[in-house]
């Protein structure tokens, strides 16, 4: 056979074969991690694509612009941007096998006045006071206020994400639920995040920079997620997780959204979310600090583990931070901003 003919052979061969089936996840780095889609690695042979943020607000812009993923890792307080601003469109619940076993405290308000679930939540955590047990009394941290204290003023850090920081300071400021705060009471944190700005260390971006910060002796009280815990506890850190201060401590809850815009194919969108909701995810999410929304799941794990990475049961208010109103967050995000440079 001529070299032209092996060469129309090979080309013939290789259209007769059936192209990769694609789609894009767009997330936090490290959620890549195979071990938490592990479902759908087992039925397709190797994992979606991943493109990467920063922060929600990155991955709002970028999309608004143009770029094209097929669905995107977001946290509760932005679904309702999104979901405005068109970008979504609602699952089909019923291609959900797991639908049914998910938490209901955390699946049970919708973000559209239409009834549509725009938003399925697939991880969560909890956010509360991280600190060195050697270098901090217990009855310092038995109350929020400890970020006021002057005794502590440089040496302690909020996280550069203004969710989690207007939960700390709503719970501060005797709030618990910010879906009806009013224009009072966002003030009134506003305004507590103002005290508390002179006195830290910095505003930490990930929990590894956060982790070095307390490990180095600079930082000795942290606004932090949970899975601080579980990492440094490794390291063999004296690290304390205060959840129940006198006004509490938050949770976190983060999940995916389905975009309208996007050139993937939808059935592998939906075994991406199956797989990260699958109870072959718990244990890997658990490792890592993160809850999985399937409680189900999260309940075979047992109190013990749960408690070793911050999530056990807890009796002290509790921030859930849900889907909230569109125009607070902005108002939220143009404030923190104001504060963390100084006004």
């Amino acid at each position: 056979m001529t070299l032209r003919a092996l060469l129309l052979a090979g080309a013939a061969t290789a259209a007769a074969l059936p192209a990769a089936a694609q789609m894009t996840v767009f997330d936090y780095a490290g959620f890549e991690d195979p071990e938490f889609h592990a479902a759908y690695i087992e039925e397709h042979g190797e994992s979606p694509d991943f493109a990467f943020f920063g922060d929600e607000e990155e991955a709002f812009q970028k999309l608004a612009s143009g770029f094209r993923a097929d669905t995107t890792h977001i946290c509760a307080g932005s679904v309702t941007k999104f979901e405005e601003s068109g970008l979504l469109e609602p699952w089909d619940l019923s291609r959900i096998p797991n639908w049914e076993n998910l938490n209901r405290d955390l699946t049970g308000q919708d973000v559209s006045s239409a009834g549509e679930v725009y938003f399925v939540p697939t991880d969560y955590g909890s956010t509360a006071i991280a600190y060195d047990t050697e270098a901090v009394p217990a009855e310092d941290v038995a109350s929020l206020d400890v970020f006021l204290d002057p005794k502590y003023q440089g040496r302690m850090a909020l996280p550069d994400n203004v969710d989690d920081a207007y939960a700390l300071a709503y719970l501060a400021t005797g709030v618990t639920d910010w879906s009806e705060v009013t224009d009072a009471e966002f003030e009134a944190a506003s305004d507590w995040l103002r005290r508390v700005h002179p006195n830290l260390r910095t505003y930490w971006t990930d929990p590894a920079e956060l982790a070095q910060l307390l490990s180095s002796g600079e930082v000795l009280i942290a606004w932090a997620w949970n899975e601080t815990l579980p990492a440094m506890a490794a390291e063999g850190f004296p690290i304390g997780f205060q959840r129940e201060a006198e006004e509490g401590s938050s949770l976190w809850l983060c999940g995916y959204v389905n975009m309208v815009e996007a050139d993937g194919e939808e059935d592998l969108v939906y075994d991406y979310l199956n797989a990260m909701l699958d109870p072959s995810a718990t244990e890997p999410l658990l490792a890592s600090g993160f809850g999985q929304s399937n409680q189900v799941a999260m309940q075979d794990q047992g109190e013990a583990a749960l408690e070793a990475s911050g999530l056990g049961q807890i009796d002290a208010p509790v921030l859930a931070q849900l889907p909230m109103d569109g125009q607070l967050r902005q108002r939220q995000a143009e404030a923190f901003e104001r504060i963390k440079a100084g006004f």
